[in-house]
């Protein structure tokens, strides 16, 4: 790790990641556009075990940046920077999220991201944001959007921004969309620059964002990003790219195969016969309950050993003679034979 770059398994990355994306199912909701979520998620270091990564007096951290696609739940793009960058930093300084971000394209994202020169950019490029708003945003209601049809949805309003240094940075007009949960009777405020759909999925949009919060978790309880195996900069970044590509292999092969059960249930099957001389199509045949029968050796064997026969017959009394006999089956019905094993001279 000391002498191969990291950017070698970036690339590799985004090679897997083009070949998923041939196989992966559309999102589930009704509209065509592409629909991506935004986050960051923290991974905290020791700082004396790597000082490069400082981020607190006595804590180090580095942060993960992604772009989320609902498209197959697959990481379209990753940033990873040092725990002191702030999200909207990163977002507006990376050029090459604009060659994942088409026009046409939807993306949600927390308070965080809210910076109107920037969300200006992504309304000139004809990318749909969808956000909460903040509490301390003024604006002024100029109309009603549409009728409300929603009995969760209490207000949908087009509104513009009356302070002169937000308004200059986004002359634009906005919408808000006032929105009630049924479970929890918490009341959201969302802001998109997105005119033409229902309020109701707005509001569904934004909840879908909790996509990528579930994706942080999985990946840290699951790949090996936590715990590292070397501690400069570059073993650390190389680590967590090849986790990543691990992840796409995954998938690749969950979608290509069309695999019933859940990535984490493939994850544990992999886990539990990787280093079985076994077919991938039969690893996927297999079930949870299979599992610890899969990792029995006795019971691998069975299936190929008819008999075995394990003798000690004393010769003198301190010498014994070792006789194993085993009868092969083999798999091809035309043949079988057997074959006796005899060792003798065992003397103590």
């Amino acid at each position: 790790m000391k002498n191969r770059p990291y950017q070698i398994y970036e690339g590799l990355f985004y090679k897997l990641l083009d070949k998923c994306r041939s196989v992966t199912p559309d999102h589930k909701f009704r509209f065509k556009n592409p629909l991506f979520s935004m986050d960051a998620t923290v991974i905290d270091l020791c700082l004396s075990v790597f000082p490069w990564a400082e981020f607190r007096q006595r804590k180090g951290a580095i942060k993960l940046h992604y772009l989320y696609d609902h498209r197959g739940s697959l990481p379209a793009f990753m940033v990873l920077t040092d725990g002191k960058q702030s999200d909207i930093r990163v977002a507006k300084s990376q050029e090459k999220l604009d060659f994942h971000l088409l026009p046409d394209s939807i993306v949600s994202f927390d308070r965080a991201y809210i910076d109107f020169e920037w969300l200006y950019t992504l309304d000139q490029r004809k990318v749909w944001f969808v956000t909460r708003s903040k509490a301390n945003i003024q604006y002024r209601i100029i109309g009603q959007h549409q009728p409300i049809k929603n009995k969760q949805v209490t207000r949908d309003e087009r509104i513009e921004l009356i302070i002169e240094k937000s308004r200059a940075k986004y002359p634009k007009p906005l919408r808000l969309v006032c929105y009630t949960d049924p479970e929890t009777g918490k009341a959201y405020e969302f802001i998109t620059n997105n005119m033409k759909l229902a309020a109701a999925t707005i509001a569904t949009i934004y909840k879908s964002r909790w996509q990528i919060e579930l994706f942080f978790k999985w990946i840290k309880q699951n790949l090996k990003i936590k715990s590292f195996l070397g501690t400069s900069q570059n073993a650390v970044l190389t680590q967590i790219w090849v986790a990543m590509c691990y992840y796409l292999l995954l998938s690749y092969i969950k979608f290509q195969t069309k695999y019933r059960h859940s990535l984490q249930e493939l994850t544990r099957m992999i886990a539990a016969v990787l280093m079985e001389h076994r077919l991938l199509i039969d690893i996927l045949s297999l079930k949870e309950q299979s599992l610890k029968k899969v990792r029995d050796p006795v019971s691998q064997l069975v299936p190929y050993f008819n008999r075995t026969l394990l003798m000690f017959q004393p010769r003198k009394s301190n010498s014994y003679v070792l006789c194993v006999i085993m009868v092969f089956s083999c798999d091809n019905r035309k043949t079988r034979f057997e074959r006796n094993f005899v060792t003798t001279g065992m003397t103590t």
